[in-house]
């Protein structure tokens, strides 16, 4: 019996997240009926350091993120035993679908930018002229 412990190779944990992500992308274009889901886009995969479960991320485009999240979560079973097939690994992870919110938030943040370079913005109003005193 071998005394030295098998360290988590963090190389082949990204590997396996990207092959991940490009093959569920593919499963759910071809395979998956997404009309009421919208267009699902995957943003990125967190494995558990067991290789058991793995978080998929996913940003959509026509449809609320909630009936897409309940769309893809619901599919993940089915999702799975594709998987299984197409990876040749072990343990194939547990999948549970998460909406990604950043990009919603960066388009706000830089529309907001936006708006306050322009001029627009709801501080917009305030007078910015120089006191009598000469103290601005």
């Amino acid at each position: 019996m071998s005394r030295h412990k098998s360290k988590p190779n963090p190389g082949r944990n990204t590997r396996l997240a990207d092959q991940i992500q490009k093959d569920l992308a593919g499963l759910i274009q071809r395979e998956l009926d997404m009309s009421r889901a919208g267009l699902v886009t995957l943003t990125g995969v967190d494995l558990s350091a067991d290789y058991a479960h793995a978080k998929v991320y996913f940003t959509v485009m026509g449809a609320e993120p909630e009936q897409a999240t309940a769309a893809l979560n619901e599919k993940a079973g089915w999702l799975h035993s594709l998987l299984f097939k197409m990876l040749h690994i072990h343990t194939v992870p547990t999948l549970r679908f998460v909406h990604d919110a950043q990009l919603a938030k960066g388009i706000e943040l830089s529309r907001l930018i936006d708006q306050a370079n322009s001029g627009t913005g709801p501080d917009a109003a305030v007078d910015d002229t120089v006191n009598p005193d000469g103290r601005g």
